[in-house]
């Protein structure tokens, strides 16, 4: 299946053209605007860009909002990770931000909420994965983008995320579990 990713950011691209092999993704065209994310949760702002993308294009769209979210911080960042350091922060100056924020080996979580929208068959479907871990005391690792240098995974303890192979972190990564749960249900969409 040819699917629109309703995304322009390059990490989130790389990575589920990987887990969603061999469906092909297709990055959303340029003349397609999408909306602010407005919503107060990760389901909420999948949905406003996938059908968004559904819509402008006419095909099956995917959307994936994600997210960091720190115990000490009363679930802060979650849906405003991408802009916790202000509208056009960088993915350091967000780091940044938590850890000065958040206390090393707090307890953190990654979600991710996949949105599945078809305007032909009129299908939409919301599949979610989380991550546990632990908040590292600096940045550590080149792989990866966003949070992943100061995430270390509760399955995989010592190591962050931007330190693991590509196959280790998306066989326990939040993106990863959710492309599984929405792999799973691609085989059978009508099953509900």
């Amino acid at each position: 299946m040819r699917l629109v990713l309703a995304s322009r950011n390059p990490g989130k691209a790389r990575e589920l053209a990987s887990l969603l092999a061999p469906h092909e993704l297709e990055l959303l065209p340029a003349f397609v605007a999408l909306p602010p994310e407005t919503g107060e949760t990760f389901e909420a702002n999948a949905l406003i860009k996938a059908r968004a993308a559904a819509a402008a294009t006419g095909r099956a769209a995917i959307a994936d909002d994600s997210g960091i979210m720190a115990d000490a911080l009363g679930g802060a960042p979650g849906v405003r990770s991408a802009r916790f350091a202000g509208e056009t922060a960088s993915d350091e100056e967000n780091r940044g931000k938590l850890l000065r924020e958040a206390p090393p080996g707090s307890a953190v979580a990654y979600v991710c909420v996949l949105a599945f929208v078809d305007p032909v068959r009129g299908v939409e479907r919301v599949l979610e994965g989380r991550c546990t871990g632990t908040l590292a005391a600096q940045p550590r690792g080149d792989g990866g983008f966003g949070y992943d240098p100061a995430f270390v995974p509760d399955e995989i303890p010592g190591r962050t995320m931007a330190e693991l192979a590509p196959a280790e972190k998306d066989t326990i990564s939040h993106r990863g579990r959710a492309a599984r749960e929405l792999m799973a249900w691609l085989g059978n969409p009508l099953s509900g």
